[in-house]
């Protein structure tokens, strides 16, 4: 058994867990922190310290989804989090500062690549899209089980600004809409994305997966949907799962 500990940065929480990364399985219950604010990189790195005295996990591997486009070890953007990450030699940093050794995906890849392995996603070929509807709305792409990293289709230009401000689960909440409306906009970004990617499958992640059930109905694209089967828990499997596959 192949164990890592696993860290899911968010907007809102930062949580972990020890993971077997050879079943894809929490072994141990998951912690979780407010995302401080603001949630600049010493406030951030002071819970992730915590999370390690919390699993007694000094000095051994572990894996990080974070909310920004993460190459070469470096942070090229920063998703509601603090613009001081922008730029940010984030790999570096948190080897130093956490005394172990980390690598760091983006939290979407991190959510895709657990349900590639483990969850809807793994028996599917051509080009499947797994969206997590959250704060915002992240992205992960695989073409025939290769992920194609760093994509932010939360990002793209809609209507009066962009996708995730319609489509996310806090634009669900901040704007009160009801199912029916929600899911109506969501199928607009659905059918957007489709019309330029034309995917085979979409899987849609983020705590609102759980509520499916209240919006499948309205969803009509030629893809196939389907929730994603890991929940709460894809963020930190991936994130494990990435540090053998990525490093």
């Amino acid at each position: 058994m192949k164990e890592i500990l696993g860290i899911d940065v968010g907007a809102t929480g930062i949580k972990g867990a020890i993971v077997d990364i050879d079943k894809g399985e929490l072994i141990t219950e998951r912690i979780k922190y407010p995302t401080p604010k603001p949630a600049t990189p010493q406030a951030m790195t002071e819970v992730m310290k915590q999370l390690i005295t919390d699993f007694n996990w000094k000095g051994k591997p572990i894996g990080m989804g974070f909310p920004a486009i993460v190459k070469e070890g470096v942070a090229l953007s920063a998703s509601n989090i603090d613009d001081s990450w922008l730029n940010f030699p984030i790999v570096g940093f948190l080897n130093k500062k956490l005394k172990c050794p980390v690598n760091v995906i983006n939290d979407a890849d991190a959510a895709g690549l657990a349900e590639k392995q483990f969850g809807g996603g793994s028996k599917k070929d051509g080009l499947v899209i797994l969206l997590t509807l959250g704060t915002g709305i992240g992205s992960a792409l695989f073409y025939n089980g290769v992920l194609l990293p760093n994509t932010e289709l939360g990002h793209l230009k809609w209507e009066d600004s962009i996708t995730e401000k319609y489509a996310s689960n806090s634009a669900r909440e901040l704007k009160d809409l009801n199912y029916k409306t929600w899911g109506n906009e969501l199928n607009k970004v659905l059918n957007h994305i489709e019309f330029i990617l034309a995917p085979d499958h979409f899987i849609l992640g983020g705590g609102i997966s759980k509520k499916f059930h209240k919006y499948a109905e309205f969803l009509n694209t030629d893809a196939t949907i389907e929730p994603a089967q890991m929940l709460n828990n894809a963020g930190i499997v991936g994130a494990a799962l990435a540090f053998t596959l990525m490093k």
